[in-house]
């Protein structure tokens, strides 16, 4: 049985107060220098809700725009005017702060999220005018509570305050009064992680054309961890999330790998699928408040807007074959074994080449790679450099090695096999799947006929081990076409026939 590709939704969330009030970056500087020329810059540095509209790379995630779009213009894209400023895309929205918070409380189930009345009361029809969110969201949003109720939280007990253009409208409230693991500082960013899920799962399902009820299981990959100090990883994102999406006949369980996360769930969301286990999968991830403003210390030093205030998401429909959808290819997946080691080729080398040695195919017989898609807007004046077109280097060189292309066509290879960055980075959401709903449509357009995606992570950061960590993955153009046209119902007659007259004539040899 195959999988195949379904669907996708891609949300933004733009969050300029989450920059300095969330971010891991910013609260770090509140503790070792309150008094910095940084903390004091940066909210000059933040953009409004208009600019995050009008900037390239996040309409290209929302697929207003393809990345050959973003590709023909020149970098950067801060400075740059972009032709369409559109809140809403073929593959889903970018939705403004005010709105979020609502939403965040409407995925609050232990009346831990405060909103003042009267930001409710000016944001709710808004809100509910959102074709995406029905009416059993906004069921959930509580009409809101006097501020000075929200203050005492914040200003007494520690709550994480809710802000809209510096001024405080919510809160979070911790779930426990010591274990850290429910501090409002975690329940906050998990929270902003389920609900931004919520969002995605929405137009995935929309996306994909199916019904609610038709999922059965959901897969969560996003960063966070969601548990208590005796269990402090243990989930559920993915059922907390398909809860107040409305999936009723979902199942789900969390599927944690850093960055390579998306990558490793998509693999076992087709082999749930293929195996017959469930019908359809839904892959699904939020976003990281942690990661706002991460690199802003150097966009503000170059006197850029701080374009890390985007909380990213996305979620992505697995289903049995359909016939038409673009399958992917459990046969050739790629790994990063423990005994890989972490040099760049040998990376590449067990995710890219090994794959396709083992089905007889050349780095070629791939029409596009999808790595690590991060925006270089972001990454460049950081000092991190390009990560797709080093990826893409790394790719090429190896076909190089091997024979797969001449030297003098490495750029050109780059080119048509590459993709130049547009995610935000989200740590796990720039990981490989970004492209899959562009690939879709590329794909059942005739345009490409293969694609892989790549997702890579760094196990060491959880202090226990020194492994880097990468799965890949092809999904390719359906070949149910052919199968199909090779039982056709004219050829089923054709043979029919055939096989009658060779009996008739067996018989009339026997009769003489």
């Amino acid at each position: 049985m195959k999988s195949v590709i379904k669907g996708a939704g891609y949300i933004l969330v733009h969050t300029p107060d989450m920059v300095l009030h969330n971010g891991t970056t910013q609260t770090t500087e509140r503790i070792v220098n309150p008094d910095g020329e940084y903390l004091k810059e940066l909210p000059s540095h933040i953009r409004t809700y208009e600019q995050a509209l009008n900037y390239y790379p996040n309409q290209v995630y929302i697929g207003n725009l393809t990345p050959d779009d973003l590709a023909a213009v020149p970098q950067p894209w801060y400075d740059k005017d972009c032709p369409v400023k559109e809140r809403k895309g073929p593959f889903g929205e970018i939705l403004p702060q005010e709105e979020f918070l609502l939403l965040m409380q409407a995925c609050d189930v232990f009346d831990l999220v405060k909103l003042e009345k009267g930001f409710v009361a000016a944001t709710k029809e808004a809100f509910a005018a959102n074709d995406i969110i029905d009416e059993t969201i906004v069921a959930r949003v509580k009409e809101g509570v006097e501020l000075a109720e929200i203050e005492k939280h914040v200003n007494e007990e520690h709550a994480e305050g809710l802000y809209i253009n510096g001024a405080l409208v919510g809160c979070v409230k911790a779930a426990h009064d010591i274990d850290t693991n429910l501090s409002s500082h975690v329940m906050h960013e998990n929270i902003v992680s389920k609900a931004s899920s919520v969002l995605a799962l929405l137009y995935a399902v929309r996306n994909a054309g199916i019904d609610k009820n038709d999922v059965e299981y959901v897969i969560d990959c996003a960063e966070e961890a969601c548990g208590d100090m005796n269990q402090r990883g243990g989930g559920n994102f993915a059922k907390s999330a398909a809860e107040i999406a409305g999936l009723m006949n979902a199942s789900g369980s969390d599927a944690r790998g850093f960055c390579a996360a998306p990558a490793h769930a998509m693999i076992e969301a087709a082999s749930l699928v293929a195996a017959g286990s469930y019908k359809c999968v839904v892959v699904t991830a939020g976003g990281c408040t942690a990661k706002l403003g991460m690199n802003a210390k150097d966009h503000v030093k170059k006197g850029m807007p701080a374009l890390e205030d985007m909380i990213g998401g996305f979620a992505v429909v697995v289903t049995q074959d359909d016939g038409v959808s673009p399958e992917v290819a459990l046969d050739m997946l790629g790994r990063h074994t423990v005994g890989t080691g972490a040099a760049p080729q040998s990376v590449i080398t067990s995710l890219v080449t090994d794959p396709l040695d083992r089905n007889g195919l050349k780095v070629t017989d791939v029409d596009k790679f999808s790595p690590e898609m991060q925006n270089p807007d972001i990454t460049k004046p950081a000092g991190a450099g390009d990560v797709p077109l080093a990826n893409y280097k790394m790719i090429g060189a190896l076909a190089v090695k091997r024979g797969d292309i001449d030297k003098k066509d490495l750029l050109d290879f780059v080119a048509k096999h590459g993709l130049t960055g547009w995610a935000p980075t989200q740590g796990h959401i720039p990981s490989g799947v970004p492209y899959i709903g562009f690939a879709r449509n590329d794909i059942m357009a005739g345009k490409i006929n293969r694609v892989m995606i790549i997702g890579k992570g760094s196990l060491f950061l959880g202090r226990m081990t020194n492994l880097f960590d990468g799965v890949s993955f092809i999904i390719q153009a359906n070949t149910g076409a052919e199968q199909e046209k090779g039982v056709s119902e004219e050829e089923v007659k054709g043979m029919i026939a055939k096989a009658m007259k060779e009996f008739a004539a067996t018989l009339l040899a026997q009769a003489e």
